[in-house]
């Protein structure tokens, strides 16, 4: 036993392998550069090393999450990279004006809600993760409904998410967080099909209060592409009522072809952020004056409006662009 052979974990990591196959001078692995295939050797099992501890520190609670409930190590690792293969892959998404994003600062972006399920929600978090230079994650305000559902509550919680107050929106702001909303709510995600890309009201202007009382700007966002992943035809309004839903769409291929009809089709996406709109010079008292926030919320929805009707007059195809 005295003459066993010891094996680093990691090819090349050892200086004094028995019988110079470390390549020092004199043996005869001198010189000799790593093939690839001993490259992606040592790769894999540096994945696989990483991917055991990340799974230790879950089971012995090793992570931290902050005040929200907010797991960043979970997103990045298991969350967004499952969404990413939907955004690069199936919804070809294209992402615009990223730079009229902060990159340091908080902001709230503003963003057009259609599509049946959440998907925009979504692959908006991912442009700005991936896409934006500061890889900012995107804090998003969500409805009660989406808390109160077993493990979608919990998901969203650890995935950044939380309710849709002005209290939590300003928390995040004033702690320099980017975060999303969407005003159209379910009015925006279920409307029926003949009425796409046609904006819902904006609520009671909630979002423009929140954004003025911290001074944030409100980055308007157009989204075109996810009103055609799922055509609602029709909403089952007893079933919805008592599986206490919004509603229970009805789609070309949904109930029919049951999950196979809940695969979102395979649209051109684009995501374009708009120049931000300035609100610190409003003053926090203007947050108090209805007739303000209404008009700075109008403004708002009327940027995105102009804007997804400029980019689907640019558009030759839902499915190519």
């Amino acid at each position: 036993m005295a003459n066993a052979r010891v094996i680093p974990l990691y090819p090349g990591a050892g200086e004094s392998r028995a019988g110079g196959q470390d390549g020092s001078e004199g043996g005869p692995g001198a010189g000799r550069a790593r093939t690839d295939s001993e490259a992606d050797h040592a790769d894999w099992q540096e994945t696989l090393v990483d991917a055991l501890a990340f799974v230790r520190r879950r089971l012995v609670g090793e992570y931290g999450v902050d005040e929200f409930g907010f797991d960043r190590e979970l997103t990045d690792r298991v969350v967004l990279p499952a969404l990413r293969t939907v955004y690069e892959n199936w919804f070809r998404v294209e992402a615009i004006g990223l730079d009229n994003v902060p990159s340091d600062s908080g902001a709230l972006v503003v963003a057009n809600h259609s599509g049946t399920l959440p998907w925009d929600a979504l692959m908006t978090t991912v442009a700005l993760r991936d896409r934006h230079p500061a890889g900012r994650h995107l804090r998003m305000l969500g409805a009660d409904l989406v808390f109160a559902a077993p493990l979608i509550g919990s998901l969203a919680r650890r995935t950044g998410q939380t309710l849709a107050c002005n209290e939590d929106a300003e928390r995040l702001l004033r702690a320099g967080e980017l975060v999303g909303v969407w005003p159209e709510g379910f009015k925006g995600i279920g409307k029926p099909f003949r009425d796409r890309y046609k904006l819902q009201r904006f609520g009671r202007g909630g979002f423009v209060s929140a954004a003025m009382r911290r001074g944030a700007p409100i980055v308007p966002c157009s989204i075109v592409g996810a009103e055609e992943i799922h055509p609602k035809i029709g909403d089952i309004r007893p079933l919805a009522r008592l599986l206490g839903m919004p509603y229970f769409p009805v789609t070309p291929f949904f109930p029919q072809l049951g999950a196979l009809g809940a695969v979102p089709l395979p649209t051109k996406w684009y995501i374009e952020f708009g120049e931000p709109i300035d609100t610190a010079d409003y003053g926090a008292e203007a947050a108090e004056d209805p007739m303000v926030v209404f008009d700075l919320s109008d403004q708002v929805r009327e940027n995105i409006q102009e804007t997804i009707y400029r980019l689907l007059a640019q558009r030759d195809s839902v499915f190519f662009g």
